[in-house]
């Protein structure tokens, strides 16, 4: 029986090795319950932390049951003249438009700092910006000791881990070398949630030691077959006190199918990392990702899942920016609607408004679209609406509610200054967005405070950096743009002063289109509370 070899592996590893090792830092905050509405979806960077947390090694090196089971090796050699990874990216400059020297005189660690504590919650323009930032090809920052190289492309990879985008990361990893213990744990957790964990636990067959965990050594001996093997590493780190005992019950099962069909179901791990996710799947006992890290959601847009968890993933990654639009249409009319209620609404009004453009019947799109409209309002998916059909409503003839809301929806693309243009409204909000959209505010009132603050970057040409950057422009314009980011975030929320000044810094660093566009944004997302 495996118990028994199981059992095996424990005395084994008691002979061989005289002291266990330190076990893993300690678990972190608990995981919210699923099933409370008002609980938010844990951190990303709390998530991966605890994924890729590096074990300490301890224990003889010959011992055949610990070659690889013990973690990464603490000293790593690279060559001094070898490439950095914060070169890579998946944009050239001529794409981007940005100077290769944009990180300039700021060192590598505060880059990789300010990175990780910008928020996440962005306009889309922000997000776009945010987006091209962390996967431009750029000169790389300075740094200050060996170690700090490639610390700027770790942090950008977490932060598009945070923000959801593993396509994107994973493109990313795949350029860099897998023989560095920071990328490896990365690749590793991305190709669990992407389904591609075969691919990973090749690698760790190869080169053993590169296995961020004796819990992933042990799952990749089960995926490759090498149940024996992997039941023996179990015992051993368990010995060792590798394996914390948060994670015992769930290898057990893991290992020994029939311990998990007799078993109570599992409370699950806290917290829930990529391999644990995994592993639970394995057993029988799924988790929702709803209330787990954005980039879980991606495991639920496989065929395997149903067409609801399809969905409801579908959105979320589309509200975070991060999902085609055309991708999530494609999920709203895949079939009829099977309910009414919620979801089951808006993909019969996101189905019927589709139909009724396709046929260019302007009677059917003024029904429709109002509908359509405040469904994805409600889940805060009017960018998404406006990438599917802001274009297209510019060109019609509508009047009333559905004419406002074509022409609010249009001036959230990327064509937003002719359609500004094409479909200019008689009042003091349609003035003020034609104004934004040309970039010039001088010729047209404010009706509220926002207006005024944005009336005070764009009623002339942006002139020197506001004092809030002082000293960063023009030698960490990198930095400061990164500091504009969050200021535009965060003064939207009623901080207009910092709003000013994230905006005109965008100005000044050449950013016009971003400024423009989020300025647009602010006034017809109207999310300032």
């Amino acid at each position: 029986m495996r118990t028994d070899r199981r059992g095996l592996a424990a005395v084994l590893a008691t002979i061989l090795i005289a002291s266990p090792g330190a076990s893993l830092r300690a678990q972190q905050t608990a995981q919210p319950a699923a099933t409370d509405p008002h609980v938010h979806p844990m951190s990303a960077i709390e998530w991966l932390s605890d994924s890729v947390a590096q074990p300490p090694r301890t224990g003889s090196r010959t011992a055949p049951p610990l070659t690889g089971a013990g973690g990464i090796e603490n000293i790593a050699v690279q060559s001094l003249d070898a490439p950095s990874a914060d070169t890579l990216g998946l944009l050239p400059p001529a794409r981007t438009g940005l100077p290769a020297n944009l990180w300039g005189a700021t060192p590598a660690a505060e880059l990789a700092q300010a990175l990780r504590e910008m928020p996440i919650d962005f306009l889309p323009s922000l997000h776009g910006l945010v987006m091209t930032l962390l996967l431009a090809e750029l000169d790389p920052p300075q740094v200050a000791a060996p170690g700090q190289r490639d610390a700027l492309f770790l942090a950008r990879i977490d932060r598009l881990l945070d923000m959801g985008a593993l396509e994107q990361a994973h493109a990313m990893l795949q350029q860099a070398p897998t023989t560095s213990p920071g990328v490896f744990r990365r690749s590793f957790d991305v190709a669990l949630l992407l389904g591609q964990e075969n691919r990973a636990c090749r690698i760790i067959e190869r080169s053993p030691a590169i296995a961020p965990s004796y819990a992933a050594r042990i799952f990749c001996l089960a995926r490759t077959g090498q149940w024996d093997l992997a039941e023996l590493t179990y015992g051993t780190g368990k010995v060792l006190g590798q394996i914390p005992a948060s994670e015992q019950n769930l290898l057990e099962q893991f290992l020994d199918p029939a311990l998990a069909e007799g078993a109570e179901e599992m409370t699950p791990p806290d917290p829930v990392t990529p391999l644990a996710y995994k592993m639970m799947e394995a057993i029988g006992q799924p988790l929702p990702t709803a209330t787990l890290p954005l980039a879980f959601a991606q495991a639920d847009l496989t065929e395997n899942n149903g067409w609801k968890a399809q969905l409801e993933a579908g959105e979320r990654l589309a509200r975070a920016g991060v999902l085609d639009p055309n991708r999530l249409l494609g999920l709203y009319t895949e079939r009829k609607a099977a309910a009414s209620g919620g979801l089951w609404d808006r993909v019969a009004a996101i189905t019927a408004l589709d139909q009724a453009l396709r046929k260019s019947d302007s009677a059917a799109v003024a029904r429709t679209l109002p509908r359509a409209y405040e469904s994805m309002r409600a889940e805060h998916l009017e960018p998404v609406l406006a990438a599917l059909f802001g274009d297209q409503l510019s060109g019609m003839e509508l009047s009333g509610a559905a004419g406002r809301i074509a022409y609010e929806l249009s001036l959230l693309t990327p064509a937003y200054e002719e359609n500004a243009r094409l479909g200019a409204k008689a009042d003091p909000q349609g003035a003020l967005l034609q104004a934004l959209a040309k970039g010039d505010t001088s010729g047209v009132d404010a009706r509220d405070g926002l207006g005024e603050a944005l009336k005070t970057v764009f009623d002339a040409a942006p002139g020197d950096p506001p004092q809030r950057y002082e000293g960063l422009v023009p030698d960490q314009l990198g930095l400061a743009i990164i500091r504009a980011i969050g200021d535009v975030s965060e003064g939207a929320k009623g901080d207009y002063p910092r709003l000013q000044d994230g905006l005109q810094l965008l100005r000044l660093a050449g950013l016009e289109t971003v400024a423009r566009r989020s300025a647009i944004e602010l006034v017809v997302l109207e999310r300032r509370e």
